[in-house]
């Protein structure tokens, strides 16, 4: 909000055409998208929902604009501070009444946002669950008016889900203590098993349920399975693939601190703008360092999990896992910082048998009740399985999500080179033999040398067993893929043995129903790197990327001037560049060259509050140009 500007609130006229108007000009858009009029509908007729839309797909507009038209202030519950900043400085660009109360926020500046809030200058107020649990909030909010309550992430209600956090699990008193307000839960990543528990322990059992479709049709997912467990080899198979993407943001996860600090150095050493960012380093320089990211052109931001979920960097062409995560439903969420804006983007993925098995030991190492962990063990498997198989990513997601008719998506690694699957089940079954032969006493190489009869110094009992070189005709390369496979399937298990790990048997009915030949393993052959390298290059080219290397040169010309001037008034308010406008919305500016503030303001993405906050700056930039 401006010093001199307010929205209206509208307490009587909520109809979806009002909510169309509003979104028009404030956010410079014709039309809601997907099922946001019918989120945005129900919420306006003062009834509970749940809605589930994809990354990108605009959830927050769907409380922000009944917030706005509902009579009271709209509470906002949100898990992280950046995200609950980032939002709150994105609605004050537009000329909405927000405010966000957090450990950042002083006591001169809380009791400012109280006094807006008692007086209704405010329209919406951003808390984290934890302080709506601590101290006298929920009492003060008791003395307002309402409009609505938004449970942002709503997946962290969940112990099913992901990213599970207790905070989120004493929402549900928000029934009791606010019966006649409408609340929203919202969130990009949960499956039918999640809904349910978020219908439940936020006690939204009437609520209507909204689930839009996963699809993002702009991603380009592929995977590829680290050629070793080396540290080396993958670090520099991560500085390669962002080489290839030089002069792109992106964001490089890893699965610990060291990781990241390590693959930060590796890639300034090699020339990237790379920026490290983890949960080991004190609030301020982790705001730093988000500021940067979020700032600077071509930055690549190497992080652990601590990054990422609710950032709205719109130009992120690529995310890297350096090493997976645990879950889909962590894998859809980390991959969707890529490509907000609708252009291009990739996800790749780097993975290998000792990501799942410390995935699995990290599982294990957590207090969480038995029915849990074999549920979230199923989840780790299900996404190496995907990595590891032959189906569409997408399409793959897509139906673990529920769309069971969900179509190939025509674009990831493996439509765009089908891998080649055969039957591996007796091999398989040899190898389950081999395994519990040797009674669990021994890693990958040495199961495979056992199959092969390659075993140095072998000892006599080793010759005298059954599966004592019974693989010979099948190359070393092919047992290693079968073996790891059977671990992606859980038909394997490693013990982690103080570092040097141990294959033993695992899931036992699985294992019987391979040895009496009722379930059938198929292994994929991965193709060679250099196979698939140039189409991904080829990739990337696409989109705005490549229509800036190939536009007119006056219509760069116009676009690159348009960025340094929204460059430096972010500089000037300390907010990312995309709040101020988005490079789309510029794209839109260099390619229409308006003259007049009328013509600027009918372009999409420029609101009333932009325009007549920037309108001038925009215009008096594009006539320096001549």
């Amino acid at each position: 909000m401006t010093a001199t500007q307010t929205l209206p609130t509208y307490a009587e006229s909520q109809t979806l055409e009002d909510a169309r108007a509003l979104l028009a000009r404030v956010w410079g858009h014709g039309d809601f998208r997907g099922l946001q009029g019918q989120v945005v509908t129900e919420i306006l007729a003062g009834r509970d929902v749940l809605a589930v839309l994809p990354t990108g797909g605009g959830k927050s507009v769907c409380y922000q604009i009944p917030a706005i038209l509902r009579p009271g202030l709209g509470l906002v519950v949100s898990p992280l501070i950046a995200l609950m900043t980032d939002q709150v400085e994105a609605l004050k660009q537009q000329g909405v009444a927000a405010a966000r109360l957090d450990s950042g926020v002083s006591l001169d500046e809380r009791s400012a946002i109280w006094r807006a809030a008692r007086s209704g200058e405010l329209d919406l107020l951003y808390v984290s669950p934890e302080g709506l649990a601590a101290g006298a909030m929920l009492d003060r909010l008791s003395e307002l008016p309402l409009s609505l309550i938004a449970i942002d992430e709503a997946h962290c209600v969940s112990q099913w889900g992901h990213d599970f956090r207790p905070d989120y699990r004493n929402l549900g008193l928000l029934a009791e203590r606010f019966p006649d307000v409408p609340r929203i839960a919202v969130t990009a990543t949960a499956d039918a098993r999640t809904r349910d528990d978020i219908l439940r322990s936020l006690r939204l059992e009437e609520a209507r349920v909204f689930v839009d479709s996963f699809a993002r049709p702009n991603l380009q997912l592929s995977a590829e399975r680290k050629e070793n467990a080396s540290r080396a080899k993958t670090d520099a198979r991560v500085i390669e693939l962002v080489r290839e993407r030089r002069g792109k943001s992106g964001v490089v996860y890893c699965g610990s601190r060291d990781g990241c600090d390590r693959v930060a150095q590796a890639l300034r050493d090699a020339g990237t703008n790379a920026i490290a960012y983890h949960a080991g380093m004190d609030t301020r320089e982790r705001d730093k360092r988000l500021e940067r990211f979020l700032a600077e052109d071509g930055a690549v931001m190497v992080a652990t999990i601590a990054f990422g979920m609710g950032v709205d960097k719109a130009d992120v062409r690529f995310v890297i896992h350096a090493d997976p995560p645990g879950s889909l439903e962590a894998y859809w969420q980390e991959i969707g910082r890529a490509g907000r804006d609708g252009e291009p983007a990739e996800g790749i993925t780097l993975y290998g048998p000792s990501d799942i098995a410390w995935s699995l030991r990290r599982l294990d190492s957590r207090p969480m009740a038995e029915e849990i962990k074999q549920v979230q063990v199923r989840k780790t498997r299900q996404l190496f399985a995907m990595l590891d198989g032959g189906v569409c990513r997408p399409q793959a997601v897509r139906r673990y999500f529920g769309e069971q008719d969900a179509a190939p998506c025509g674009v990831c690694d493996i439509c765009g080179d089908p891998p080649q699957l055969y039957d591996a089940t007796v091999p398989a079954q040899k190898a389950l033999a081999a395994v519990q032969r040797l009674g669990g006493r021994f890693g990958r190489n040495r199961v495979v040398d056992h199959l092969t009869g390659r075993t140095k110094d072998v000892q006599p009992w080793e010759q005298q067993l059954s599966t004592w070189g019974i693989g010979r005709e099948i190359s070393l390369t092919s047992w290693r893929e079968i073996v790891d496979h059977l671990l992606f399937d859980g038909l394997l298990v490693e013990d982690p043995n103080d570092g040097k790990p141990l294959v033993g048997l695992g899931d036992a009915e699985a294992v019987r129903a391979v040895y009496k030949s009722e379930r059938q393993v198929e292994v994929r052959r991965a193709p060679l790197r250099a196979e698939i390298a140039p189409r991904r290059r080829d990739r990337t080219g696409e989109g705005r990327n490549a229509a800036l290397e190939t536009m007119d040169a006056d219509v760069r010309a116009r676009f690159e001037a348009l960025r340094a001037w929204r460059r430096d008034r972010a500089a000037e308010q300390h907010v990312p560049p995309y709040v101020i406008f988005q490079d789309k919305t510029l794209l839109e500016i260099a390619h229409a060259e308006p003259g007049d503030m009328a013509s600027l303001g009918a372009l999409p993405g420029v609101g009333q509050s932009k325009l007549d906050r920037y309108g001038k700056g925009v215009l008096e930039t594009l006539a320096a140009l001549g």
